[in-house]
């Protein structure tokens, strides 16, 4: 087990470093003068020159990539070119808001979907098992605006029921869950978008189980439904699930950016979009890395469950 751990923390740090070429790369791409872009056209050159040498960007591009990469091992993510303050100050209140947001998402969808995907098994080719497979393929078919602006016609307009405010507004100085109403619907809507998949996948591996040798000698030996399914069968389907909600969580880390833009939720979404907007390049990078080292911590973590939750993976290496 350690001996894996510490291959994948090592490998999870080459893939940020690629990460971070990439964007590196992707900013440096960008047609026209970043420090022309925050002064504007009336900017006079001498404050043109002096913003080009504030930002570095009179130097070569190893040179830029070399400070800004140090600047991130420090936990420095350099200065928004559009407040001329920290970028980290910037990001943290809507990092606060937007982890608060996945959080709970992740809390209410991966159980549901696993109980879902266990009861559909059970069901199968019964008529729950059909109404609950047509109703999460066509959720899963639907981008998450649609189902995002779908949610605030039904329950944040007076046509139907108006329960929850349809703009997610968090007053300065607040975070997400000092006003929880406003948190309702951005996390349905990630909600409905990833419990499809998960769900479906903890299905089909639930239906291939119930049918091994193992299930079949429990039921045998009389033991009950419940404990056939929750004891046996459940633990040894659990770990497709346990993969596919790991790419839906890091999903949801990329995929909240359209969310809180449709909500005009303040968390890294809505910073990302201003970011761009504005030609705000430090911000945008440090987003992006923090949106990559998401995916790479929540995958790591999914390979620690399924050996933890596998016996045969856990004795490998005995």
């Amino acid at each position: 087990m350690t001996r894996f751990l510490i291959r994948r923390v090592l490998l999870g740090i080459l893939i940020l470093l690629l990460v971070s070429i990439v964007v590196f790369a992707a900013t440096q791409a960008l047609p026209g003068n970043a420090a022309q872009a925050v002064l504007g056209r009336q900017a006079t050159p001498a404050r043109v020159k002096a913003l080009t040498a504030q930002l570095h960007l009179n130097e070569s591009a190893p040179a830029q990539y070399w400070h800004w990469l140090s600047g991130i091992v420090r936990g420095h993510f350099g200065t928004s070119t559009s407040t001329q303050g920290a970028v980290t100050k910037l990001i943290s209140g809507p990092l606060a808001n937007s982890a608060f947001l996945v959080a709970i998402s992740a809390l209410i969808a991966v159980p549901l979907s696993i109980a879902l995907g266990v009861w559909m098994a059970v069901k199968r080719d019964k008529l729950p098992d059909h109404i609950l497979s047509t109703g999460t393929l066509v959720l899963a078919a639907l981008p998450e605006f649609v189902i995002g602006i779908g949610l605030a016609l039904l329950l944040a307009t007076n046509y139907v029921w108006r329960a929850f405010p349809g703009v997610s507004i968090i007053p300065p100085g607040d975070h997400a869950w000092d006003v929880p109403k406003v948190v309702v619907l951005p996390a349905l809507t990630l909600i409905l978008a990833v419990t499809p998949y998960i769900s479906r996948i903890m299905r089909a591996s639930m239906v291939e189980v119930l049918h091994s040798d193992y299930v079949t000698m429990a039921r045998l030996k009389g033991l009950s439904n419940r404990t056939v399914i929750w004891r046996h069968a459940v633990p040894n389907a659990i770990v497709p699930a346990i993969q596919v909600s790991a790419l839906q969580l890091a999903y949801m880390a990329g995929g909240v950016v359209i969310v809180e833009y449709v909500f005009g939720y303040n968390g890294v979404g809505s910073q990302l979009v201003t970011a761009v907007g504005n030609r705000d390049i430090p911000t945008v990078q440090a987003l992006a890395m923090i949106i990559g080292a998401v995916y790479v911590v929540v995958n790591l973590v999914a390979d620690l469950l399924t050996i933890v939750v596998t016996p045969r993976l856990r004795t490998a290496g005995r």
